[in-house]
Protein backbone atom coordinates (compact mmCIF):
# COMPACT_ATOMS: atom_id res chain seq x y z
CA UNK A 1 0.00 0.00 0.00
CA UNK A 2 1.28 3.47 -0.72
CA UNK A 3 0.27 7.01 0.03
CA UNK A 4 1.80 10.28 -1.07
CA UNK A 5 1.30 14.00 -0.87
CA UNK A 6 3.04 17.21 -1.80
CA UNK A 7 3.42 20.25 0.35
CA UNK A 8 3.37 23.31 -1.88
CA UNK A 9 3.81 25.82 0.94
CA UNK A 10 5.51 25.27 4.30
CA UNK A 11 2.37 25.95 6.34
CA UNK A 12 -0.38 24.57 4.12
CA UNK A 13 -0.30 20.90 3.13
CA UNK A 14 -2.15 20.26 -0.09
CA UNK A 15 -2.74 16.52 -0.09
CA UNK A 16 -3.06 14.53 -3.30
CA UNK A 17 -3.96 10.99 -2.31
CA UNK A 18 -2.78 8.34 -4.74
CA UNK A 19 -4.53 5.03 -5.31
CA UNK A 20 -4.17 2.69 -2.36
CA UNK A 21 -2.89 -0.75 -3.29
CA UNK A 22 -2.48 -3.53 -0.76
CA UNK A 23 0.79 -5.44 -0.81
CA UNK A 24 0.54 -8.60 1.24
CA UNK A 25 3.08 -11.12 -0.01
CA UNK A 26 2.42 -14.36 1.82
CA UNK A 27 5.46 -16.51 2.40
CA UNK A 28 5.76 -20.17 3.19
CA UNK A 29 5.49 -20.64 6.97
CA UNK A 30 8.32 -22.57 8.44
CA UNK A 31 11.06 -22.54 11.00
CA UNK A 32 13.45 -19.59 11.06
CA UNK A 33 17.03 -20.06 10.01
CA UNK A 34 19.58 -20.55 12.77
CA UNK A 35 21.24 -17.23 11.96
CA UNK A 36 18.98 -14.46 10.74
CA UNK A 37 19.15 -10.71 10.45
CA UNK A 38 18.34 -8.55 13.44
CA UNK A 39 15.54 -6.02 13.01
CA UNK A 40 17.98 -3.08 12.52
CA UNK A 41 19.99 -5.15 10.03
CA UNK A 42 16.79 -6.10 8.16
CA UNK A 43 15.83 -2.43 7.93
CA UNK A 44 19.29 -1.63 6.56
CA UNK A 45 18.89 -4.44 4.06
CA UNK A 46 15.68 -2.89 2.72
CA UNK A 47 17.48 0.47 2.51
CA UNK A 48 20.18 -1.24 0.45
CA UNK A 49 17.69 -3.08 -1.75
CA UNK A 50 15.62 -0.01 -2.52
CA UNK A 51 18.67 2.11 -3.29
CA UNK A 52 19.90 -0.69 -5.54
CA UNK A 53 16.62 -0.40 -7.45
CA UNK A 54 17.22 3.32 -7.77
CA UNK A 55 20.75 2.70 -9.03
CA UNK A 56 19.39 0.28 -11.63
CA UNK A 57 17.09 3.07 -12.78
CA UNK A 58 20.02 5.50 -13.02
CA UNK A 59 18.92 7.49 -9.96
CA UNK A 60 20.86 8.98 -7.06
CA UNK A 61 20.52 7.09 -3.77
CA UNK A 62 18.15 8.33 -1.09
CA UNK A 63 19.76 9.27 2.22
CA UNK A 64 18.50 7.73 5.46
CA UNK A 65 17.04 10.26 7.89
CA UNK A 66 16.90 8.93 11.47
CA UNK A 67 13.78 10.98 12.15
CA UNK A 68 11.95 9.27 9.29
CA UNK A 69 13.20 5.86 10.42
CA UNK A 70 11.72 6.53 13.88
CA UNK A 71 8.36 7.48 12.33
CA UNK A 72 8.41 4.38 10.11
CA UNK A 73 9.11 2.11 13.09
CA UNK A 74 6.34 3.76 15.10
CA UNK A 75 3.90 3.32 12.22
CA UNK A 76 4.75 -0.39 11.87
CA UNK A 77 4.57 -0.92 15.63
CA UNK A 78 1.16 0.76 15.79
CA UNK A 79 -0.20 -1.55 13.07
CA UNK A 80 1.07 -4.58 15.00
CA UNK A 81 -0.25 -3.36 18.35
CA UNK A 82 -3.72 -2.47 17.05
CA UNK A 83 -4.13 -5.16 14.41
CA UNK A 84 -4.69 -3.14 11.25
CA UNK A 85 -2.99 -2.51 7.90
CA UNK A 86 -3.64 1.00 6.64
CA UNK A 87 -2.09 4.42 6.06
CA UNK A 88 -4.65 5.82 8.48
CA UNK A 89 -4.30 4.93 12.14
CA UNK A 90 -7.41 4.16 14.21
CA UNK A 91 -7.15 7.66 15.72
CA UNK A 92 -7.27 9.18 12.23
CA UNK A 93 -3.64 10.25 12.00
CA UNK A 94 -1.54 9.73 8.87
CA UNK A 95 2.19 9.93 8.30
CA UNK A 96 1.92 13.65 7.50
CA UNK A 97 0.64 14.29 11.01
CA UNK A 98 3.77 12.70 12.44
CA UNK A 99 6.02 14.75 10.19
CA UNK A 100 4.29 17.91 11.38
CA UNK A 101 4.36 16.86 15.04
CA UNK A 102 8.13 16.31 14.85
CA UNK A 103 8.58 19.68 13.14
CA UNK A 104 10.14 18.05 10.07
CA UNK A 105 10.21 20.43 7.12
CA UNK A 106 9.01 18.78 3.94
CA UNK A 107 7.81 19.84 0.51
CA UNK A 108 6.55 16.42 -0.62
CA UNK A 109 6.06 13.17 1.27
CA UNK A 110 5.01 9.59 0.66
CA UNK A 111 4.55 6.34 2.54
CA UNK A 112 4.62 2.70 1.47
CA UNK A 113 3.63 -0.22 3.68
CA UNK A 114 3.76 -3.98 3.28
CA UNK A 115 3.34 -7.12 5.31
CA UNK A 116 4.39 -10.72 4.87
CA UNK A 117 5.09 -13.78 6.99
CA UNK A 118 8.30 -15.16 5.52
CA UNK A 119 10.14 -17.09 8.25
CA UNK A 120 13.41 -15.13 8.08
CA UNK A 121 13.86 -11.39 8.15
CA UNK A 122 16.24 -11.66 5.21
CA UNK A 123 13.47 -13.25 3.12
CA UNK A 124 10.90 -10.83 4.50
CA UNK A 125 13.05 -7.86 3.47
CA UNK A 126 13.58 -9.09 -0.09
CA UNK A 127 9.90 -9.97 -0.56
CA UNK A 128 8.78 -6.59 0.77
CA UNK A 129 11.03 -5.07 -1.90
CA UNK A 130 9.61 -7.43 -4.53
CA UNK A 131 6.04 -6.54 -3.61
CA UNK A 132 6.69 -2.81 -3.77
CA UNK A 133 8.60 -3.00 -7.02
CA UNK A 134 5.94 -5.22 -8.57
CA UNK A 135 3.27 -2.58 -7.97
CA UNK A 136 3.42 0.45 -10.29
CA UNK A 137 2.09 2.81 -7.61
CA UNK A 138 4.65 1.65 -5.04
CA UNK A 139 7.49 1.56 -7.54
CA UNK A 140 6.70 5.14 -8.50
CA UNK A 141 7.60 6.24 -4.98
CA UNK A 142 10.73 4.09 -4.66
CA UNK A 143 12.21 5.28 -7.96
CA UNK A 144 10.84 8.81 -7.84
CA UNK A 145 13.19 11.71 -8.53
CA UNK A 146 11.06 13.81 -6.19
CA UNK A 147 12.34 12.58 -2.81
CA UNK A 148 15.76 12.87 -1.19
CA UNK A 149 15.40 11.26 2.26
CA UNK A 150 13.68 8.19 3.60
CA UNK A 151 13.42 5.86 6.57
CA UNK A 152 12.44 2.19 6.87
CA UNK A 153 10.76 0.65 9.90
CA UNK A 154 9.94 -2.98 10.74
CA UNK A 155 7.75 -4.44 13.48
CA UNK A 156 6.95 -8.12 14.11
CA UNK A 157 3.66 -9.51 15.38
CA UNK A 158 4.92 -12.25 17.69
CA UNK A 159 1.47 -13.85 17.84
CA UNK A 160 1.13 -14.35 14.09
CA UNK A 161 4.69 -14.05 12.80
CA UNK A 162 3.63 -11.27 10.43
CA UNK A 163 6.24 -8.69 9.54
CA UNK A 164 4.93 -5.14 9.07
CA UNK A 165 7.10 -2.82 6.95
CA UNK A 166 6.80 0.95 6.53
CA UNK A 167 8.80 3.29 4.33
CA UNK A 168 8.54 7.06 4.80
CA UNK A 169 9.85 9.34 2.02
CA UNK A 170 10.22 13.12 1.91
CA UNK A 171 11.58 15.91 -0.19
CA UNK A 172 13.21 18.18 2.35
CA UNK A 173 16.08 20.61 2.88
CA UNK A 174 19.62 19.26 2.58
CA UNK A 175 20.69 17.88 5.99
CA UNK A 176 23.75 15.98 4.73
CA UNK A 177 27.28 17.30 5.05
CA UNK A 178 30.12 16.81 2.59
CA UNK A 179 32.73 14.12 2.11
CA UNK A 180 36.54 14.06 2.29
CA UNK A 181 39.12 11.47 1.21
CA UNK A 182 42.86 11.91 1.75
CA UNK A 183 45.30 11.46 -1.11
CA UNK A 184 48.14 9.22 -0.01
CA UNK A 185 51.57 10.84 -0.25
CA UNK A 186 54.34 8.41 -1.29
CA UNK A 187 57.05 8.22 1.33
CA UNK A 188 59.67 9.08 -1.31
CA UNK A 189 57.95 12.41 -1.82
CA UNK A 190 58.30 13.42 1.83
CA UNK A 191 60.85 16.19 2.15
CA UNK A 192 63.13 15.92 5.18
CA UNK A 193 64.13 19.43 6.19
CA UNK A 194 67.70 20.08 7.35
CA UNK A 195 66.52 22.87 9.57
CA UNK A 196 69.17 22.61 12.25
CA UNK A 197 72.83 23.36 12.52
CA UNK A 198 73.70 21.39 15.64
CA UNK A 199 73.18 17.72 16.44
CA UNK A 200 71.52 18.58 19.75
CA UNK A 201 68.71 20.58 18.15
CA UNK A 202 65.41 18.83 17.31
CA UNK A 203 64.77 17.77 13.74
CA UNK A 204 61.56 17.83 11.75
CA UNK A 205 60.24 16.90 8.35
CA UNK A 206 57.73 18.78 6.25
CA UNK A 207 54.89 16.82 4.67
CA UNK A 208 52.34 18.09 2.19
CA UNK A 209 48.93 16.62 2.93
CA UNK A 210 46.31 16.68 0.18
CA UNK A 211 42.73 15.55 -0.03
CA UNK A 212 39.66 15.74 -2.21
CA UNK A 213 36.02 16.20 -1.33
CA UNK A 214 32.77 18.00 -1.92
CA UNK A 215 29.10 17.99 -1.06
CA UNK A 216 27.22 14.70 -1.12
CA UNK A 217 24.77 14.72 -3.99
CA UNK A 218 21.08 14.27 -3.24
CA UNK A 219 18.39 13.45 -5.79
CA UNK A 220 17.02 16.99 -5.27
CA UNK A 221 17.90 20.12 -3.27
CA UNK A 222 21.63 19.47 -2.88
CA UNK A 223 23.01 22.54 -1.08
CA UNK A 224 26.45 22.47 -2.74
CA UNK A 225 30.01 22.59 -1.41
CA UNK A 226 31.16 25.65 0.54
CA UNK A 227 34.48 24.90 2.29
CA UNK A 228 36.69 22.52 4.25
CA UNK A 229 37.56 22.66 7.93
CA UNK A 230 40.89 21.30 9.17
CA UNK A 231 42.37 20.52 12.59
CA UNK A 232 45.48 18.87 14.05
CA UNK A 233 46.22 17.12 17.33
CA UNK A 234 49.71 16.47 18.72
CA UNK A 235 50.53 13.54 21.03
CA UNK A 236 46.86 12.94 21.85
CA UNK A 237 46.32 16.47 23.10
CA UNK A 238 43.58 18.96 22.31
CA UNK A 239 42.48 19.61 18.75
CA UNK A 240 43.87 22.80 17.24
CA UNK A 241 42.27 24.55 14.29
CA UNK A 242 44.24 24.96 11.10
CA UNK A 243 41.29 26.48 9.28
CA UNK A 244 37.59 26.94 9.98
CA UNK A 245 36.89 27.70 6.32
CA UNK A 246 39.15 27.02 3.33
CA UNK A 247 38.63 25.85 -0.23
CA UNK A 248 42.28 24.75 -0.52
CA UNK A 249 42.65 20.95 -0.57
CA UNK A 250 46.24 20.69 0.61
CA UNK A 251 48.45 21.84 3.46
CA UNK A 252 52.11 21.56 4.43
CA UNK A 253 52.69 20.50 8.02
CA UNK A 254 55.87 20.27 10.08
CA UNK A 255 56.34 16.98 11.94
CA UNK A 256 58.86 16.98 14.75
CA UNK A 257 60.78 13.85 15.65
CA UNK A 258 59.44 11.90 18.60
CA UNK A 259 55.87 13.18 18.29
CA UNK A 260 52.67 11.76 16.82
CA UNK A 261 50.03 13.76 14.99
CA UNK A 262 46.47 13.37 13.76
CA UNK A 263 45.39 15.68 10.97
CA UNK A 264 41.71 15.76 10.14
CA UNK A 265 39.45 17.45 7.61
CA UNK A 266 35.76 17.67 6.82
CA UNK A 267 33.63 19.32 4.13
CA UNK A 268 30.73 21.69 4.77
CA UNK A 269 27.90 22.73 2.47
CA UNK A 270 26.30 26.10 1.77
CA UNK A 271 23.64 25.77 4.45
CA UNK A 272 26.05 24.84 7.23
CA UNK A 273 25.93 21.03 7.23
CA UNK A 274 29.39 19.54 7.83
CA UNK A 275 30.29 15.93 7.12
CA UNK A 276 32.21 13.50 9.26
CA UNK A 277 35.83 14.20 10.14
CA UNK A 278 38.33 12.08 8.26
CA UNK A 279 41.59 11.39 10.11
CA UNK A 280 45.14 11.02 8.84
CA UNK A 281 47.71 9.66 11.32
CA UNK A 282 51.28 10.94 11.07
CA UNK A 283 54.54 10.45 12.97
CA UNK A 284 57.51 12.77 13.23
Amino acid sequence: MHFSARRHAPRHASLAIAALVAVAALGQPGSAAAADLTIPAAEQEVVRLLNAERANAGLVALRVDARLSAIARARSADMVAKGYFSHTQPDGRKVFDFLTARKIKWFAAGEIIAWNNWPTLADSASHARDGWMGSPSHRSIVVSGLYNYFGIGLAIDEATGNRLWTGVFIKGPDRTGGWVAFTQVPEAAVAVAAAVTTAAAPRYRTVTISWRGGDIRLPVLTAGFRHYQTQVRTDGGAWRWFSTATTTASRSVRLWQGHTYVFRARACDRVGNCGQWQNLYLAG
